[in-house]
């Protein structure tokens, strides 16, 4: 009897507090509604002419996808800008046999986050992410493929410094 009476205490109390929390460990605080994503023009000394749509709307894909905030196309109560600062190919394993050599592509990207509601929340941050592939592969057919991974990585890595509380 003692231990029925102890959880249901335990229950109530814990249904008392006000935790918010959701299932992939973001927090955005109650008072942010909206966020708004600015272009990421891409200004790498390399070019992928699709690399700054597709970074863009992943980018504003991920906070609608991952949290309750609304996009708005100006004034939200958050707002991501930046740019593009790199895209690279290079070779990271020089080996005899050729077949097992490995080539990175990496993008790399400047981020402004600003929370309008809270300044002292703002930051400016560059993230990277890579991806490894075999050296004998044609870089032209896995790209597409290749930074769609990396997109994930970099939007996710964002989502995480702007929401999550580590």
């Amino acid at each position: 009897m003692k231990q029925i009476l102890l959880g249901l205490i335990l229950i109530a109390g814990l249904t008392a507090c006000s935790v918010r929390f959701t299932l992939k460990g973001s927090s955005v605080p109650d008072n942010l509604n909206t966020f708004t994503v600015q272009y990421f023009e891409n200004r790498a000394p390399l070019i992928n002419p699709t690399l700054s749509q597709s970074f863009t709307e992943a980018l504003k894909d991920r906070v609608t996808r991952e949290s309750r905030l609304v996009l708005e196309a100006e004034n939200g109560d958050v707002d991501f800008s930046g740019e593009i600062t790199g895209y690279s190919i290079r070779p990271m394993a020089i080996q005899a046999d050729a077949l097992s050599a490995e080539t990175r592509l990496t993008v790399s990207v400047k981020v402004r986050y600003r929370n309008f509601k809270n300044p002292k929340d703002n930051w400016e941050s560059q993230f990277s992410a890579y991806e490894d592939y075999p050296s004998e592969q044609n870089i032209n057919d896995i790209e597409a493929e290749l930074t769609t991974l990396i997109i994930e990585q970099l939007t996710e890595d964002i989502f995480n410094k702007a929401f999550s509380d580590w």
